[in-house]
């Protein structure tokens, strides 16, 4: 079984392709016959149920990942949730007016809380419980009013941007054109279990005088690694969530470990360097974060949830994927995605 294993590493990296007098080095086909380990393709998204308390001084922020179910919101103080409360009745009103407990969308469980099951981003914004009560059999009927403003989030549109450099033919020739759209597939293939998705942003072939040598053709390739999910419409990855961030994490780990067998078969190879070739060291990554249109991330109004693309609040706009909510005095509604 060594022996077929290693007669097919020697066959696959001895190849070439025929294209004239320009040899092309086919080291990327080694990758196309699945010696790299494939991946799970999805990873799930677990969050722990949470209860939260309001206060009788100022609204209190909650946040619901979109599509996702909601924590606990509780109509009663932190102070009040230690106590027993006598003949309590709990009424929640909220953008839409009164929530009814048989709403199949926002429910009232019968000890007042407020959960949400599958969070719409129109389902952002305040709302207001009204707690009556007695702080025993003998006492008056007592009021408090709680506020809480909940908005719905999201991860951020992650994704990867590459740059590497290739030795290359002569900057007209189409062999360049070739061996790129050849890269680009095999990039592509590496990373679709993965339910990402390669994109070249810019391929260009320039000369460059080497220090202390001659001129060098040489292709710089710029291309991002981004995550298939989409703004509406189906996941492409199993579960109802799934977490980008760690499918592009693998992504990324993939195609550093691509480019770095290609130096290594480069370096087993006897035969004079080909054509074209991958050059060492010039692989660079940038991780980049954007914000879907009608979302953004401020640290300073949602210190809780730092790095969530946190819906618009009225005032507020992002027409874009930008990472900020800008300014927008006309803006009255949540999740704005332009400045009218």
């Amino acid at each position: 079984m060594k022996a077929v294993k290693r007669d097919r590493w020697n066959r696959d990296t001895e190849c070439q392709f025929p294209f004239n007098k320009y040899k092309i080095y086919c080291v990327m086909i080694l990758f196309e016959f699945g010696y790299l380990d494939r991946l799970p393709r999805s990873f799930h998204l677990t969050q722990e149920s949470a209860k939260i308390v309001g206060s009788p001084n100022f609204p209190v922020k909650v946040y619901v990942m979109l599509h996702q179910k909601s924590p606990h919101v509780l109509c009663v103080t932190q102070r009040l949730r230690n106590f027993e409360l006598v003949d309590p009745s709990f009424q929640w009103h909220g953008p839409k007016g009164k929530i009814v407990s048989e709403n199949s969308t926002a429910q009232v469980t019968s000890t007042g809380s407020l959960v949400f099951q599958n969070f719409e981003e129109s389902m952002s914004g305040v709302y207001t419980c009204f707690l009556e009560y007695k702080p025993t059999v003998e006492e008056v009927v007592k009021n408090l009013q709680l506020k809480y403003i909940i908005y719905a989030y999201r991860e951020p549109r992650y994704y990867y941007q590459f740059t590497a450099r290739y030795h290359a033919a002569p900057c007209n020739s189409i062999y360049n054109i070739s061996f790129e759209k050849k890269l680009l597939q095999i990039l592509s293939k590496l990373v679709l279990d993965l339910s990402c998705e390669v994109s070249l942003l810019k391929s260009e072939c320039h000369r460059v005088k080497m220090q202390r040598a001659g001129l060098q053709n040489e292709l710089f390739f710029t291309f991002s690694v981004s995550s298939l999910d989409t703004e509406k419409g189906p996941k492409p990855c199993a579960g109802h969530s799934c977490e980008s961030s760690k499918r592009l994490s693998k992504a990324k780990n993939l195609i550093e470990r691509f480019f770095n067998q290609q130096v290594e078969v480069l370096g087993r190879r006897a035969e004079p360097l080909p054509e074209i070739y991958y050059i060492e060291g010039t692989l660079q990554m940038v991780w980049i974060n954007r914000c879907f249109p009608g979302y953004g991330m401020n640290i300073l109004k949602h210190p809780k949830c730092p790095e969530c693309c946190v819906i618009c609040s009225p005032g507020t706009y992002n027409s874009r994927d930008g990472i900020h909510c800008l300014q927008c005095n006309s803006s009255l509604v949540f999740g704005a995605k332009a400045c009218l």
